[in-house]
Parts: structure tokens; sequence; C-alpha cells
């Protein structure tokens, strides 16, 4: 739940300034010591609860950060879904055009993104540690230099994007898109592009909020842009109301207009100096070069995993795209559905990040390995029912995107694949988000390269092209890649290293 605390200078909460600030158990129990750290060879056992803290709270600390992050995920997925939807609607051969546009455009703006997501990771790990030490002034320095750097960063990817549209989406969708379908990306792709610096500024909010705890201010401006998003959905694609029917460009339109007004709003509540963060644009500014070298020290290998990732992701895509727009279509509408089952484990990852980086910066590596194994418990749980659901309602959910019989059909037996996977999926989510709280990215850059280059998009090119398995191989050599990845990032976690990292930086000099 949300205090009201009076703080000082040093951060502990007493006399100067009433902060706004998630209370969790961990701020209730006593500061460890570098005694209680073991051995560095020692493995990694599960440790009792402290005294006075029980298996119900430690519930309750991860749920209470857990759902606000769940509903804007799973909220920001369904209107990514009604975006495909509705796109997906347009009459004949336009609907599945457009489909594959929407999907093959997606593909270089998380390319992009990369490197901005990556300082967010680390970003995330410092502002954790430091609220877990009660230095209010250190989080939100890492705060204000991760935001003036990332701007610099977004800026420089969208002009890359604006200059490079064309270049990127041949990368990616190869020989086997039609010229119509390039033609529909393309534009897509260069108006999300001007949108591109306000919703990576917005990530940034979202990111250091969570190393807080906070989970429930990002629910809102994300709930309100997706509100807005939807609104306008309507209005430029089919031309309601007096607007132009713009078809695919407004899909487009639509998103940048609601991630450009959820920036405009968390930007209002970051300004606001009652709370636990806050940014002063007053206050003069210089880099602080250490804060920048932890941050970049820990998101780098982060930028590779998701590099390595977009890598495999493409070699996946570019198979997939030799099979036609239909299967392509087809297959992009499972990996949105797949996407929204990602909301579940990411949710939890998120509780998983925050827990773990304040307990390891209070000294309690008790409470860090506590917190990621109640997660882990609610987290399966929860997989567990979302595979049912997919399970049983798969071809429903694909009827929603597209009435094409065959797209139905298929899709809706993929979607098996997608629900034998969720456990997997979710404790795999989970491990590596207590890994990031602590610091640790370098190993599951590691697993990622190993699993989505190694035998994703491996495979993928010999079930798909050498053996003629069509989209079924594409989705057994995913398969393979969640229970390999899922494997080595528990095993990396049960070595127990993550113990041992070390975190610090010096103010800024004025």
């Amino acid at each position: 739940m949300t205090q009201v605390l009076k703080e000082n200078d040093s951060g502990d909460f007493k006399e100067k300034q009433r902060v706004k600030v998630i209370h969790t158990t961990l701020d209730d129990v006593p500061f460890g010591s570098d005694d209680d750290i073991p051995s560095p060879d020692s493995k990694l056992e599960k440790m009792a609860l402290p005294e006075g803290v029980t298996h119900k709270q430690l519930y309750r600390d991860v749920l209470m950060i857990a759902w606000p992050s769940f509903l804007e995920l799973i909220l920001t997925q369904l209107t990514g879904m009604a975006d495909q939807i509705m796109v997906g609607r347009l009459p004949g051969e336009i609907g599945v055009r457009a489909l594959s546009a929407v999907g093959l455009s997606t593909q270089p703006k998380f390319l992009l993104m990369t490197m901005v997501q990556a300082l967010n990771v680390g970003a995330t790990a410092m502002v954790a540690r430091a609220r877990g030490r009660k230095d209010r002034d250190q989080a939100n320095q890492v705060f204000r230099q991760a935001v003036v750097f990332n701007i610099l960063l977004s800026a420089s990817m969208m002009l890359l994007g604006v200059l490079l549209t064309v270049p990127l989406l041949r990368l990616i969708g190869g020989s086997g898109i039609s010229d119509s379908t390039y033609a529909y990306a393309a534009d897509y792709f260069r108006i999300q592009m001007w949108g591109f610096v306000p919703l990576c500024v917005t990530f940034t909010f979202t990111a250091v909020l969570r190393g807080t705890g906070e989970t429930r201010i990002p629910l809102l401006y994300n709930t309100m842009a997706n509100a807005i998003n939807l609104l306008f959905n309507y209005l430029l694609i089919y031309g309601k109301l007096g607007f132009p029917r713009m078809e695919v460009l407004g899909a487009s339109l639509a998103t940048v207009i609601g991630q450009t007004a959820a920036f405009v709003f968390a930007l209002i509540i970051v300004l606001d100096k009652r709370r636990y963060l806050h940014l002063d644009l007053r206050e003069k500014f210089r880099f602080n070069w250490e804060i920048l070298r932890n941050v970049i020290r820990i998101g780098v290998p982060s930028m590779m995993e998701q590099l390595f990732m977009r890598a495999g992701v493409l070699i996946f895509t570019r198979t997939i795209t030799g099979l036609g727009d239909v299967a392509f279509a087809t297959h992009h509408i499972c990996m949105n559905i797949q996407a929204m089952s990602f909301m579940t484990g990411q949710a939890f990852a998120n509780s998983a990040t925050t827990l773990m980086g304040q307990s390891l910066g209070k000294k309690r590596l008790d409470m860090a390995e506590n917190y990621t194994r109640h997660t882990k418990t609610v987290g399966i749980i929860s997989a567990c029912i979302l595979a049912v659901l997919f399970a049983l309602f798969g071809k429903y959910v694909v009827a929603l995107y597209n009435n094409t019989p065959e797209v139905i059909d298929i899709g809706g037996k993929i979607l098996f694949f997608v629900a034998f996977m969720q456990p997997f999926q979710a404790s795999q989510f989970i491990t590596a988000g207590a890994l990031r709280g602590a610091g640790d990215t370098r190993f599951p850059a590691i697993a990622i390269a190993v699993t989505v280059l190694g035998v994703r998009a491996t495979f993928a090119l010999i079930l798909v092209s050498v053996c003629h398995f069509g989209l079924w191989g594409a989705w057994i050599a995913l398969v393979c890649d969640q229970l390999l990845r899922s494997w080595l990032i528990n095993w990396h976690y049960k070595k127990g290293k993550w113990r041992f990292i070390r975190l610090s930086a010096k103010p800024a000099k004025a």
C-alpha cells in the first residue's frame, strides 16, 4: 500500500518532507550486514523466513506490485489486439495484407528500442537498490540520469528509423512478402517513428517507478493511453464521425496519439515533488558517470540479450514470411495472442525485479530468496490457468482477428503449443526478472543467444525449409527454445552468483 512518510536528507523517514512511497514487509525488517553474505563457493539453499515475517505477507507484497503491472500490461496488449482485429477486419485481401504489414513493422521498432529498454533494466535495478537502502537522493539521481540519457538515445534511434524505413522492413520481411504489404508497412512504421521519443521516455518513467514498487501510476497513464488509442482507432481506421478513413495509417496514428498522451500524463506525475521519485526541471543537470557506468554495466548484457533475441526473431520471421501472406498473418495472430500470455509472467517478473533489488539494497538475502520463490509459485499457478483457457478457446480467439477459415483452423491448433509453454515461460520470466533486480544480466543474454539463435532460428530453418513442416515446424522450434531457456535460467539462478553483485554510485558534483 502507499504510505505518506516524512523523510530527512539522509533518507531515514523522519521530519523533513512528506513523501508518497509504496510500503512492503521488507520496510519492517532490520537491515542486514555483510556478515550475512555467504562465501562465493556456497550453493543457494532455501532460506527460512525472518522472525515475524509470514508467507501471507510475502504473497501480499508480490501481488500488490504485480496486479497493477498485470492490468497495465494486459490492457496494453488488449489494445494491441484491438489494433490487429480492427485492421484485420478490413474487407478481403486488404485485411490479411494489413495484418502482415502491422506485424512486419513491429520487428524493426522493437529493434530500435533495444538500447533504451536495456538501459531501463539498469535504472530499475539501481533505483530498487537505493529504495532498499532508503536513499531517496540516490534514487532520484539515477532517475534523472536515465531520463536525459534515454531522451538523447531515443532521438537518435528515431532519426535512424525514419531514414532507414525501407531497408529495415526489407531486412525483416525478405522476398516472401508482397509489394503492397511492404507499402502498408512502410507507411505504418514511419508514423510510429514520429512518436518514438515520447514512447521511450514513458518506458523509462515506468521502469524507474517499478524500481520503487510503484506500479499503480503506470497503470493509470497507460490505461488512459489505451482508451485514447481505441477511440482514434475507431475514428481513423474506418473514418467515423467526420474523420478521414485512413485504414492502416489510421491505426498507426491512433497508437502514436495514445502514447503521446501517456507521456504527458506521466510527466505531470513525476514533476510532483511529493512523489518518492520526481523530476525538478529547475535543478542543474550534469551527467554522473559513475551512475551511468553502473546502469550501462547492467544494461549492456540486457541489450545484447535483446539484440540476440531480435537477430533470432529476424531469422525466424524471414523463414515464415517465405510461406506467404496467409501463413505469416496466421503466425502473427498466434504470436500476438502468445504475447498476451507474456503479460502474466512479465507482471510477476516485475515483482521479482523490484523485491529482489530492494532486498539486496537492504542486505537481506533471506528476503530476496523468499520473495523470488513466492513470486514463482503464484506466477506458475496463474500460467497453468491461462494454459487451460488457450487450449479450450484458442480457435475462437483467432477468429476475432480474421474470419478466413484456413487462418482460424491452423491458428487454433497452434495455440495448443502456446498452452503447453505457459508454465515454463512463466518460470523463465520470473527467474530472469529476479536476476535483473540483482543486476545479474550477463547469463540471461548468453541463454538467449543459445536458445533463440541456436535453437529457435536453426530448428525453424531446418523444419520449415528442409523438412517442409510449414508453420508447424516453426512453432515446434519455438517450443524447444522456451523449454531449454527455462531450464538454463533456473539453473543459473540456483548457482547463486547473483548474491555477490555490488552496485554503487557517488553523488554528482554540484
